[in-house]
């Protein structure tokens, strides 16, 4: 989930700290979302593919109904579109080069936590150059999609442009494919606010999550030491906000279909 701050063209700026998860705690909109169950949304004999931008963004998004699918032995793939290179820009004690070893790891810990032994596949894309390559990524995953597939992805309007690529990409593989898309907010909860209209509330569905499915994926979240410390040689703080944690720590999950 990269991203230092950051303002979209459209004005969707990721700064600070964001949206309270106590402001979105106390707002009954989400309360009263449709609800929709993991069984319903990846039937039997689908396969749930989350195609994340970055190392984390498959956990931030759906890292709770993964544990659920898990549970359920549904077949599930994950594909990273980028080793998430650029998450500590001018950093001397997190350079790219260890950024690609660690990261990828790190990524495989958190699948661990939530009972997965999944081994994503890696696109190897520049992280933080997706915009560009919108065409090219949605021809590679048009590749490795099925007709069958349930498709989980950044959503195309997130605030991040890695994300919105990505979530655009999916969505010309999808319909290459003829599979099902579904997008998932990660940073549109950080500029957006309670009621907000830019967020499509009216196709957004609540996925209820067990205790134990918000405890495995807190420790997934934990699996990102490189993401959830500080950066001495720049003084930066935790790449993941400490509200962006919050969150995570949810007894559910909200997807736009």
């Amino acid at each position: 989930m990269n991203a230092a701050d950051v303002e979209t063209e459209t004005g969707r700026a990721i700064r600070g700290e964001g949206t309270t998860e106590a402001e979105w705690h106390s707002w009954s909109g989400l309360a009263k979302l449709p609800v929709i169950a993991p069984q319903d949304l990846v039937p039997e004999g689908a396969r749930a593919v989350v195609v994340a931008p970055h190392p984390d963004d498959e956990i931030l998004s759906v890292g709770g109904l993964l544990a659920h699918l898990a549970d359920r032995g549904r077949q599930v793939e994950v594909i990273a579109v980028t080793d998430g290179t650029a998450s500590h820009r001018g950093s001397t004690e997190w350079p790219a080069e260890r950024l690609a070893r660690i990261r990828p790891r790190e990524s495989n810990k958190a699948l661990r936590c939530l009972g997965l032994s999944v081994e994503p596949t890696r696109l190897g894309l520049p992280d933080g150059g997706l915009k560009e390559l919108r065409a090219v990524l949605a021809l590679k995953l048009a590749a490795l999609l099925r007709a069958s597939d349930v498709v989980f992805t950044t959503w195309r309007k997130d605030g991040h442009p890695d994300h919105e690529a990505t979530g655009e990409a999916c969505a010309l593989a999808a319909v290459s494919a003829g599979a099902r898309l579904v997008e998932v907010p990660v940073w549109g909860w950080h500029w957006s606010h309670p009621g907000d209209a830019r967020m499509p509330w009216q196709r957004a569905f609540r996925l209820p999550l067990s205790d134990d499915a918000v405890r495995r994926k807190r420790a997934a979240v934990n699996a990102f030491t490189s993401q959830l410390l500080g950066d001495a040689s720049t003084g930066s703080g935790p790449v993941l906000r400490a509200s962006t944690v919050q969150r995570a720590a949810r007894p559910f999950e909200v997807i736009f279909l």
